[in-house]
């Protein structure tokens, strides 16, 4: 996808230099070529020697190198790169770049280039939320800096929060979006998120624990591909990812109306826990403890099957219908007969008992449920699910599934 790009890889001084490494392997795999850029601070994690190896290339350390700023080095590699990627990029870096500073080769290079740049930061988590810092991200974005990242988890300082490098795929698809628009360029993507609360009364609901973690991972990767995404999520524990439209809703009735209304779609993925069930008459004032007649009696009514209302349309059916299905018992079994019953085209099916940690965890472990078969991945993070199957998605409508 990268093939004939070159990438200007500018490597911080931070301890998730070590990912930068294989960063380079995986712009290299795609084709793209890449010359690595180290700070002073950023050879305390890596080694010249080892970002050479892997990219096959010179690596550049210093500003005033007589050999190569003869040929004022610093412009030339500037002007050379088709993006300028910044991985790890510090608290410092980030500063120097939203004060326009220019004291050592790398922030040089930022000054003099003429192509975008892209950013991934990473930082204790309190430097990270510090008012300077926000400050300077928000400088940053309204000059045009493109970020990816960072993203919530355990830091090597012991302390878990947001600050942590992206991965170093999803650094890849955030270059590939910005190089390329994307393999999802022109295509619009739906995607449901989160859980649904149906009313009891007007303070009590029923609703179920998902946090909409892998649904707003979901589509935070398919944006970065480049995809025109309509986020159609539930009341979830998580914020909704930027630059994708945020449609809000509470019950699953009103999932399926806004569903409906964000169609046509070349793809829509179902990833939302929608209850099975409603109260028929939700009382429209608060039920009272001491009410005549003892304990009160719900009545439920079966709520609207989004996935198969929408895997089995006659007109305007996306050309690809993803669901999810959470399981407790049977996974794979039960999962392809969902497949089949829904009539969607592929199902992610994952366990979610209760010792497993995945319904509101971090991590997930999920099944590929397709036509052809049962493809089972390897547990991983949320977010590494979500790229892997934004992948999956691009590819399958890029070939006309």
């Amino acid at each position: 996808m990268l093939a004939g790009k070159h990438i200007l890889l500018i490597i911080g001084g931070g301890i998730a230099a070590f990912k930068s490494l294989d960063l380079i392997r995986r712009l290299r795999e795609r084709g793209a070529e890449v010359t690595p850029v180290i700070t002073r601070a950023g050879q305390e994690f890596v080694t010249p020697l080892s970002a050479s190896s892997l990219s096959a290339n010179k690596v550049y350390t210093e500003l005033f190198d007589l050999t190569d700023e003869a040929e004022m080095g610093h412009i030339e590699l500037s002007r050379a790169a088709d993006l300028v990627v910044v991985a790890p990029a510090t608290t410092d870096l980030l500063g120097k770049m939203a004060g326009g500073l220019a004291n050592d080769l790398a922030s040089t290079l930022l000054m003099a280039t003429d192509k975008r740049v892209l950013v991934a930061p990473a930082m204790n988590v309190r430097m990270w939320e510090h008012p300077a810092c926000q400050r300077n991200v928000e400088t940053l974005k309204a000059d045009g800096v493109l970020f990816v990242g960072p993203t919530d988890g355990a830091m090597a300082c012991g302390e878990f929060g947001p600050g942590r490098m992206s991965e170093p795929l999803e650094i890849v698809a955030a270059v590939e979006a910005a190089l390329m628009d994307g393999p999802l360029k022109g295509k619009h993507v739906l995607v449901t998120s989160g859980p649904t609360h149906e009313p009891i009364d007007p303070v009590r609901y029923i609703a179920n624990r998902s946090s909409g973690a892998q649904g707003t991972a979901l589509a935070r990767a398919l944006s970065a591909l480049g995809a025109d995404v309509t986020f159609v999520t539930g009341p979830a524990d998580v914020p909704p990812p930027e630059g994708v439209n945020v449609v809000k809703v509470q019950s699953a009735a009103q999932m399926l109306d806004a569903v409906q209304s964000a169609l046509p779609a070349d793809a829509a993925v179902f990833a939302a826990a929608v209850a099975d069930w409603r109260v028929a008459s939700a009382s429209s004032s608060k039920i009272k403890k001491d009410q005549k007649g003892g304990l009160p009696v719900l009545e439920f009514a079966e709520n609207p099957d989004i996935l198969a209302t929408i895997s089995q349309m006659k007109k305007g059916r996306p050309g690809l219908v993803v669901g999810f299905a959470a399981e407790t018992d049977d996974v794979i079994a039960n999962a392809a007969a969902k497949r089949k019953r829904k009539g969607c085209d592929w199902i992610v099916a994952n366990d979610v008992s209760p010792e497993t940690g995945i319904m509101g965890g971090s991590e997930n472990a999920v099944t590929l449920i397709s036509e052809t078969g049962a493809d089972e991945w390897p547990r991983m993070g949320k977010d590494d699910v979500a790229r892997q199957l934004a992948t999956r998605i691009a590819d399958a409508i890029g070939e006309g599934a």
